[in-house]
C-alpha cells in the first residue's frame, strides 16, 4: 500500500474509535447513533484502548486525516464483545473510511496488527463479522477461520 502513513493507536484516539465503531455498526445501513456507541456498554467497550491490559492497534493517516484504524482489545469475561472467544484472545475491529475503501488500507492495517500480535506472542485474534459484510472475504484471505459452533454469530479466529 502506498499513500497513507501508519502510526500506533493510543488511548487518546477515543474519538476515532467512536467514529470507527459507529461506522462498523452501520456498515450496511444507519441502525445506530453516536449516542448508542457512547451509552450502550456492548458498544462502548470498543471505544476504549487500554494498553495496560495488552490492547493494541494502528491508525492509517493521509495527511492529518485518519483513513482507517485497526485495534484488538483484551475484553474481560464479564464484558464480552460480539467476537469474544476467551480473555486471552483479543477481539479485533477494523474500519476504513468509505472514501478510502478498495485501496488496500484495510489489508495493510490487518497485516500490521497480525505482525505485531505475533511479535508480542499473542496466540490468537478473534472477530465477529455479520452475514453479508464483504469484509469477511478480507478476513478469510488473511487466515481467519470460523469458530466451530459460532458460525451463526460470524465469529472468526486467526492463529499465527
Amino acid at each position: 500500500m502506498t499513500g497513507p502513513s501508519t502510526r500506533p493507536l493510543t488511548a487518546a484516539d477515543e474519538h476515532l474509535l467512536r467514529v470507527a465503531t459507529l461506522g462498523n455498526l452501520n456498515w450496511a445501513e444507519d441502525r445506530f447513533t453516536m449516542r448508542d456507541v457512547t451509552d450502550r456498554p456492548e458498544f462502548a467497550h470498543y471505544t476504549r484502548l487500554e494498553p495496560g491490559r495488552g490492547d493494541l492497534g494502528f491508525v492509517a493517516e493521509d495527511g492529518d486525516r485518519a483513513v482507517g484504524v485497526v485495534w484488538a482489545l483484551f475484553l474481560p469475561n464479564e464484558d464480552r464483545g460480539y467476537g469474544f472467544v476467551d480473555p486471552l484472545t483479543p477481539e479485533l475491529s477494523l474500519w476504513v473510511h468509505a472514501d478510502d475503501r478498495g485501496r488496500g488500507v484495510g489489508r495493510h492495517l490487518l497485516q500490521r496488527l497480525k505482525t505485531e500480535a505475533a511479535r508480542r506472542g499473542i496466540s490468537s485474534i478473534s472477530l465477529s463479522v455479520e452475514r453479508g459484510n464483504v469484509a469477511r472475504h478480507l478476513y478469510e484471505s488473511e487466515g481467519f477461520q470460523a469458530v466451530p459452533g459460532r458460525e451463526s454469530d460470524g465469529v472468526l479466529v486467526w492463529t499465527p
